[in-house]
């Protein structure tokens, strides 16, 4: 059970589980983005995507708000998202990480996002309020290590492709469904894809003049054999 804040007229505060998680992939709008993130990732040993953009289909038991997930390994890191949620039949934005275990995806992208948890914001905004600038809205993510808090990712959600067509091309309906949470996509690293032990992220609305954000500390469980 997830312990939301909608903003609208009036903040309301409400708690819900979802009833489907969708990771979306490869969602640039442009295709030399798309191609840097390949690049990223075949670099840790990723095969290319048959097709962009992919839709991943998990457990809605991996969202959370915890303020800290346990992961196998040091190879883990997190991605920062922007999010959709189709909640009293309004689209609703959030923020979240997809984290992801940077081992296994070389061996498959759709077990990597299966096995971490996926921690999202507790506030999220009425899509209709921002869709009018929604280009101008910013993502930024931050990695902690040892106590030093470093720029991750930062970019306008105009890298990713909008709502609207995401939704589309996964549902022919152009819609949704009831209590669905999409992850939808991420934006190039600076400094590459690396682990930390604290991952935080934002989106960033300057015409409202408001911020909602996600942060959680990630304990690397050891392996054994």
């Amino acid at each position: 059970m997830l312990s939301l804040t909608f903003h609208d007229k009036q903040p309301l505060l409400k708690n819900l589980t979802p009833r489907q998680l969708v990771v979306a992939g490869w969602t640039g709008r442009d295709s030399s983005a798309i191609a840097h993130h390949i690049a990223e990732l075949k670099a840790l040993g990723v095969k290319p995507p048959s097709r962009t953009p992919l839709f991943y289909l998990c457990s809605v038991s991996r969202v959370t708000q915890a303020g800290a997930i346990e992961v196998l390994g040091e190879r883990t890191s997190g991605e920062a998202e922007f999010l959709l949620l189709k909640h009293s039949g309004a689209l609703w934005i959030g923020v979240g990480s997809d984290h992801t275990d940077r081992d296994l995806e070389a061996h498959g992208v759709a077990a990597s996002k299966q096995i971490c948890d996926k921690p999202i914001g507790g506030e999220f905004w009425r899509y209709d309020a921002v869709a009018p600038h929604w280009d101008q809205i910013r993502l930024r993510a931050y990695a902690v290590n040892l106590g030093k808090r470093e720029l991750y990712q930062d970019g306008l959600v105009s890298a990713m492709l909008p709502p609207a067509e995401l939704i589309s091309l996964y549902d022919s309906a152009n819609d949704l469904p009831e209590g669905a949470l999409m992850f939808c996509g991420t934006l190039a690293t600076i400094g590459g894809i690396r682990p930390a032990e604290r991952f935080e992220c934002e989106l960033d609305d300057p015409v409202l003049q408001r911020r909602i954000h996600c942060g959680y500390d990630i304990v690397a469980l050891p392996i054994v054999s």
